[in-house]
């Protein structure tokens, strides 16, 4: 377990298209307060001491890579078919091969991940070394997200989206916000399991914190992301919320 003292990669997944936004740009490219809302992301894992980070990129990569042309520490994945988070974070295998410490993996799309959040979980990956550290969220309304379901010792037990829980799962307010830490060789072990058994024939990453918790390995869920990391961007109303947010934050417009 010493390589996972060994520095962390994150993956940012960034290849759609986002049609709701009302925009022909990728998604991430979209501007939030005059800049696109993934160099945020970049900046925030920039900021906690991330140096190497894989960017997965589909609809229009080509706009991608030259908007994150300056950054350096960038590298590029190709995701031609969108079939799921997990098989985006599949199409990084050969950048990770051979890595030998933790992989952060957040979306492109959530101009509000904080440093801080950061910055905790790696502390808490390095200090309790799991195979998988979730970040997750403690929200009064946890309508539409995935909940955190923990046994009598409050050890996480897996990941319930809200269309299969029952209704006691239902008023957990524990919810997964899709910011992973994995050790690099579990994630691979795990992305070589999934399966894509379901209804849009997708592979998901939410699927490999269970699979390792199968295997008797250690998971584990740490609420400790803030409610401004709850905010999403599918729509240009939820576009204009996160941007009031984010000047009540103190982000500065570059417009």
């Amino acid at each position: 377990m010493e390589s996972l003292m060994k520095p962390p990669v994150a993956v940012v997944l960034a290849a759609g298209q986002g049609t709701r936004m009302n925009s022909d740009l990728p998604k991430v490219l979209c501007p939030v307060l005059g800049r696109p809302m993934i160099d945020y992301v970049l900046d925030a894992l920039a900021a906690a001491g991330v140096e190497r980070v894989i960017a997965v990129v589909g609809y229009r990569a080509d706009d991608v890579k030259r908007s994150l042309a300056q950054r350096k520490n960038v590298e590029f994945a190709l995701q031609t078919e969108r079939l799921g988070t997990g098989h985006a974070v599949k199409m990084t295998r050969g950048h990770l091969a051979e890595h030998a410490g933790p992989v952060i993996v957040v979306a492109g799309d959530s101009p509000l991940l904080q440093r801080q959040s950061v910055a905790a979980l790696l502390d808490h990956f390095y200090g309790s070394r799991p195979v998988c550290l979730l970040g997750t969220l403690l929200k009064e309304d946890p309508r539409g997200l995935g909940r955190i379901v923990r046994d009598a010792r409050g050890e996480f037990q897996g990941i319930v989206e809200e269309k299969d829980a029952t209704l006691p799962e239902r008023q957990i307010k524990e919810v997964n916000m899709s910011t992973y830490i994995f050790d690099c060789r579990e994630l691979l072990h795990a992305l070589d399991l999934l399966k894509n058994e379901n209804r849009q024939g997708e592979f998901y990453l939410t699927d490999c914190p269970g699979i390792l918790q199968r295997e008797r390995k250690l998971v584990q869920a740490l609420p400790i992301l803030q409610p401004c990391e709850a905010l999403s961007i599918n729509t240009p109303e939820e576009l204009a919320i996160v941007e009031s947010e984010m000047r009540q934050l103190g982000y500065e417009p570059t417009y």
